[in-house]
């Protein structure tokens, strides 16, 4: 498969300099870059799945006339957090 260039982007020397200072051993500022690109693509891909879950939840529950209370979700998700602190994944 071809590469293809992302468009140079200008930025002040400062945010430049934070970038280069911040580079581990061996990594290059386009490597860094790259990464920052993918991890902000794949964190809106989740922020976009999200929202569309959340939509197509409210959308079924119009639909069904079936909706949970703000205190049930909340104690659902009490019971999951003191689950997961008392086997350790919290």
């Amino acid at each position: 498969m071809k590469t293809a260039a992302i468009p140079a982007v200008r930025v002040p020397p400062e945010l430049r300099q934070a970038a280069e200072d911040v580079l581990q051993a061996g990594e290059t500022l386009s490597g860094f870059v790259e990464d920052a690109v993918r991890r902000n693509i794949e964190f809106r891909q989740a922020q976009k799945a999200f929202v569309e879950r959340g939509l197509a939840s409210a959308a079924t529950a119009r639909t069904s006339g079936k909706y949970a209370s703000a205190a049930t979700v909340l104690a659902k998700l009490k019971r999951r957090l003191d689950k997961a602190r008392t086997q350790g994944g919290a």
